[in-house]
C-alpha cells in the first residue's frame, strides 16, 4: 500500500496552510510514490533499450513515451513534497533502499516479456497511488489526493495499453 511513514517526516516552514499532520502523512505517501515512480521509470528505460522481436518499433516508441511521462510524474510528486514543506529524495541510495517494486530482470529481451514485466509493475504503482488517495484525503490534504488521482488515471491507462499488447488470455 502507500507508504505512510511520514508521521516522523520533518516539515519545513512554509506558508502552505495544509495542516501539519496532513503534511506529514502526505510527505510519507508522496515520497513512497516518488521512489516507486522513479524505479518504474528506470525499468521502462531498461525495456526501451533492450526490447527485441517482431514488435520492436511499436514497443520501443511506446516505452519511450511511457518513461517520458514518468519523468513528468516523478517531478510533480517531488515538487508537491517540497510545496508542503518536505524534502524530496530521489537519489540512487534512496531508490535502492525504499522501492517497493521487485527488481526488474536485466536479461529480458523479447518484447512481450518486457510488456508482461512492466504490466506487473505498473499495476503495483497504480494500486499504491489509489491507496495514497484515500490516505491523503482522510488526512485532509485534498490537493495531494487530487495529484495522486491524476497520476492513478494515467497509470491505469498505461496498464491498459500494456495489457492490450498481451491479449485477453494473458492480461492477468
Amino acid at each position: 500500500m502507500a507508504k505512510s511513514s511520514g508521521k516522523d517526516a520533518k516539515v519545513l516552514p512554509t506558508r502552505n496552510d495544509v495542516p501539519d499532520n496532513a503534511k506529514q502523512v502526505s510527505i510519507g505517501i508522496l515520497q513512497g510514490c516518488l521512489v516507486d515512480t522513479i524505479d518504474l521509470y528506470n525499468a521502462t528505460r531498461q525495456a526501451h533499450w533492450n526490447v527485441k522481436g517482431p514488435h520492436f518499433g511499436a514497443l520501443h516508441e511506446l516505452f519511450e513515451q511511457f518513461y517520458t511521462d514518468l519523468a513528468v510524474a516523478s517531478d510533480d510528486l517531488a515538487e508537491r513534497i517540497v510545496q508542503i514543506g518536505g524534502i524530496a529524495s530521489g537519489t540512487t541510495q534512496t531508490l535502492a533502499s525504499q522501492t517497493r517494486l521487485p527488481p526488474y530482470p536485466t536479461d529480458l529481451l523479447a518484447g512481450m516479456d518486457h510488456v508482461a514485466a512492466l504490466a506487473e509493475r505498473y499495476a503495483q504503482v497504480a494500486k499504491t497511488l489509489r491507496a495514497g488517495i484515500e490516505e491523503t484525503e482522510e488526512a485532509g490534504d485534498a490537493d495531494t489526493a487530487d495529484l495522486l488521482t491524476e497520476q492513478s488515471r494515467a497509470m491505469d491507462k498505461k496498464l491498459w495499453m500494456l495489457e492490450a499488447h498481451l491479449g485477453p488470455d494473458k492480461a492477468r
